[in-house]
């Protein structure tokens, strides 16, 4: 059975950081396509980050240049980092994978996906 299980969300001051940690069972990391999510209230899920097995991620305009998406191939985890968080970063983030050997930018094309971990910016 495929598991994902995200952790590391909570409740940070504007400019802070949090590290979003998704851990995979019964899927090994390595070989797929993994993205991060997020759904702030009354809008839609939206992409973040987004990386092939292989290779550079990419990341939405609107987090580009303060998110880090990197993988632990040991621990079978995914990680984002987000500095200088924004209230306008508030959201329950998803991380989500397939087997799939491209860069995967919507979710229709993701198979597994986490139960979401709420972040919320606000002083």
């Amino acid at each position: 059975q495929v598991q994902l299980v995200e952790s590391g969300g909570g409740l940070v001051q504007p400019g802070g950081s949090l590290r979003l940690s998704c851990a995979a069972s019964g899927v090994a990391l390595t070989h797929y396509a993994i993205g991060w999510f997020r759904q702030a209230p009354g809008k839609q899920r939206e992409g973040v980050s987004y990386a092939a097995p292989i290779g550079d991620a990419y990341y939405a305009a609107s987090v580009e240049g303060r998110f880090t998406m990197f993988r632990d191939k040991v621990k079978n985890t995914v990680y984002l980092q987000m500095n200088s968080l924004k209230p306008e970063d508030t959201a329950v983030h998803y991380c989500t994978a397939v087997f799939k050997g491209g860069l995967m930018a919507r979710e229709q094309e993701y198979e597994y996906w986490g139960q979401g971990t709420q972040v919320t910016v606000s002083s």
